[in-house]
């Protein structure tokens, strides 16, 4: 047995050992320099101040060219002039003049410019082409917005925009850094390669049984370390082997857990749930049978001054206006949240089970958290008595829904977050303590990784000899 072990490991290790040091490597950049995303801090610090005088189009006429009850409902500007952003059920996108009611064309080259030249950060605009897809918009959930337009500022930091060619909206935004640095962090930590991760069940698969195969060679090397420990000497091996058998007795549980929580990543045999509510649920909690949203344009004059968005929703069948500014969204406009409104329409989430408690939580727990940043808070957690034990969290503020968890989700955030990412305890309230543990396991894990890709070399090297 020891000896198929043994040759287990040593073939399993040749065949992933330049992926164990790459993931290595690369998951220490990741602690610093996270993959481009556009937050919403930045996608509401881009947006110009609502004309709200200029709008001649109520909500409830928008509404009319939507077949259907909307997943997003939106006032905001298109360069000088207000638009309504609509998406259908169905992820059709709708953007429509706030001032004639007509669909707007596709944005050209000039209006993206123009766009870009509102930015915060723009100094010299340069039109940088049409982009169906490249790698930093590599996943699904760009899709409705393809394709971009892509605009560089010709600021210091190297800042790229990302608009999509149908609806004008800004879609992504990526720095120099950014770029230059995710090649060797979240590109080859994820395996990256947009040809692959544009097939997205590929993508999956190559990703569950790469780190499957790098699993089984991290427990079977870990187990023959521990077998081939000595009392006087510690290890029977001299030079590489020696680093690779010591390194690998001190990090290897750190090795396993790290890969095998990975692996869980990929959520193999979709044994966690979903993260948020299906659209059936989400129509369920708006409670509203017919997109109807009774509130005129003259009453979005309320707007806070200064709101760059104003947002459309119905919670329990009743509309609400949520205006974004550069201090937060809150209702507006003679609309209002309560928390009544919010469990009364809660129980359309899951009409089969019944509310069984409502939480505030002003603080974070072991299930809210952000290992980026504070979370929002505060947050309502309210739970649901159905078999699953699902959780839904909830803003007490705008009534919007931040999260879906049951139990699997539960315990997929130990068994990925804790192990993967060490955001637990004390090293979740103190991140340079945490990235500091995390270096120190990957070092040892990096020379378990560079030891045996010597070693592996070494046996290729003979045999092909």
């Amino acid at each position: 047995m020891k000896r198929w072990l043994h040759l287990g490991h040593r073939w399993l290790g040749i065949a992933a050992g330049l992926f164990f040091a790459v993931w290595f490597v690369s998951g220490l950049v990741m602690l610093f320099v996270g993959f481009p995303a556009l937050t919403e801090a930045e996608r509401r610090a881009a947006l110009p101040p609502l004309a709200l005088d200029a709008v001649r189009l109520g909500p409830q006429e928008a509404l009319a060219g939507l077949p259907g009850f909307p997943a997003a409902f939106t006032l905001s500007m298109r360069d000088d002039e207000p638009v309504y952003r609509l998406t259908g059920p169905d992820g059709r996108r709708l953007v429509l003049s706030a001032v004639t009611g007509a669909p707007l064309p596709p944005l050209s080259a000039e209006a993206a410019l123009a766009l870009a030249r509102r930015h915060p950060a723009a100094r010299n605009v340069e039109d940088r082409g049409v982009v169906e897809r490249d790698q930093w918009t590599v996943t699904a959930r760009y899709d409705a917005s393809r394709p971009f337009r892509v605009v560089a500022l010709g600021d210091p930091a190297g800042t790229e925009l990302y608009f999509s060619e149908g609806t004008g909206e800004l879609a992504l935004d990526t720095t120099r850094a950014e770029r230059v640095w995710n090649w060797l962090g979240a590109v080859p930590h994820w395996i990256y390669l947009t040809p692959l991760r544009a097939e997205a069940a590929l993508w999956r698969e190559v990703v569950l049984w790469l780190s499957g195969m790098a699993l089984a060679a991290a427990v079977s090397g870990f187990g023959l370390g521990l077998l081939r420990l000595r009392r006087k000497r510690l290890t029977p091996y001299r030079g590489w082997r020696a680093w690779h058998h010591l390194a690998g007795v001190a990090g290897g549980l750190a090795v396993v857990t790290f890969v095998f929580s990975g692996w869980l990543s990929m959520n193999p045999n979709h044994w966690f749930g979903p993260r948020m509510p299906d659209a059936a649920a989400l129509a369920r909690y708006a409670g509203q049978a017919a997109p109807a949203f009774p509130p005129g344009r003259e009453t979005l004059a309320l707007a806070p001054p200064g709101s760059v968005e104003l947002r459309f929703a119905w919670i329990g069948g009743h509309p609400l206006v949520l205006a974004a500014g550069p201090d937060g969204v809150r209702p507006c406009c003679g609309t209002e949240v309560t928390q009544d409104r919010i469990l009364a329409a809660a129980s359309g989430l899951l009409p089969e089970a019944p509310l069984a408690t409502a939480l505030r939580l002003d603080a974070p727990d072991a299930y809210w958290s952000d290992r980026h940043g504070a979370p929002r808070l505060p947050v309502l957690r309210l739970v649901f008595a159905d078999p699953a034990a699902t959780w839904f969290h909830v803003d007490p503020g705008t009534g919007e829904i931040l999260g879906r968890i049951d139990r699997s989700r539960r315990a997929n955030r130990w068994l990925f977050d804790a192990l993967h990412t060490l955001d637990v305890g004390p090293l979740l309230r103190h991140p340079p303590a945490r990235q500091a543990v995390i270096g120190l396991l990957s070092a040892l894990g990096l020379i378990v990784s560079v030891s045996g890709v010597v070693l592996g070399w070494r046996r290729l090297r003979r045999r092909l000899a």
